[in-house]
């Protein structure tokens, strides 16, 4: 019985699986943290330790903290006839306008918030963030 055990792998035991993805995630974020950032981040919020934002910012911040939001990562998007969208089947390819290498967009209940790059870790997906968009590009974008 313990040679049983002693011959099983990983991917057989789903605790020390999902430990082994928590590890992966953690040196991924650790070797986010390790490269030196290609821009800095733009200061569009008050700061937090300034005696005006201490007490009525942070109160009003902790109310809406919670409200849960919808994450999308858009790879692409196409038209297709609907003759053509019943014609798919198990293994069928569709182009996408997006070409391969382009950053890929974040959004955030439906709004237009970054772009990162996917990353595989451990066979899962997760992106990278490479671009934020501000307010006053997001603003841009709505009065066009």
């Amino acid at each position: 019985m313990s040679d049983d055990m002693d011959n099983m792998d990983a991917s057989e035991n789903p605790v020390e699986e999902e430990q082994i993805s928590e590890d992966d995630w953690a040196a991924a974020m650790a070797e986010q943290v390790s490269e030196p950032p290609a821009a800095q981040p733009a200061h569009i919020f008050p700061a937090f330790d300034s005696p005006a934002a201490a007490g009525g910012v942070l109160n009003e911040l902790d109310m809406i903290l919670d409200i849960p939001v919808q994450i999308t990562v858009e790879l692409g998007r196409t038209k297709i006839t609907i003759k053509n969208l019943l014609q798919l089947a198990h293994g069928s390819v569709v182009e996408l306008d997006a070409m391969a290498g382009e950053p890929m967009d974040v959004l955030v209940n439906g709004t237009l918030i970054a772009q990162g790059e996917v990353v595989v870790v451990n066979d899962k997906f997760g992106i990278r963030l490479t671009d934020i968009i501000t307010p006053s590009e997001r603003m841009r974008k709505i009065n066009r």
